[in-house]
């Protein structure tokens, strides 16, 4: 999600709070919001998907692979 989208999303929240919005603004407005969820998710898991732990073994356990989205699931 780039900062215009982000700026956007803020203008609309402060113009609802101010004055209220449009039909059509109102639908821009969440269409943005689920944009930026979904963005903040994907990263999360990506960010997630490159933890790995050393078990008490020693052994290394890749957490991506083992729960994430690494092999495609």
């Amino acid at each position: 999600m780039d900062d215009k989208k982000i700026a956007r999303i803020n203008e609309l929240y402060h113009k609802s709070k101010a004055e209220g919005l449009s039909e059509g603004e109102l639908k821009e407005q969440q269409i943005l919001r689920r944009e930026y969820i979904d963005s903040f998710k994907r990263n999360l898991r990506g960010q997630l998907d490159q933890i790995s732990i050393q078990e008490p073994d020693g052994t290394i356990t890749d957490l991506g692979e083992k729960f994430g989205n690494k092999k495609g699931n």
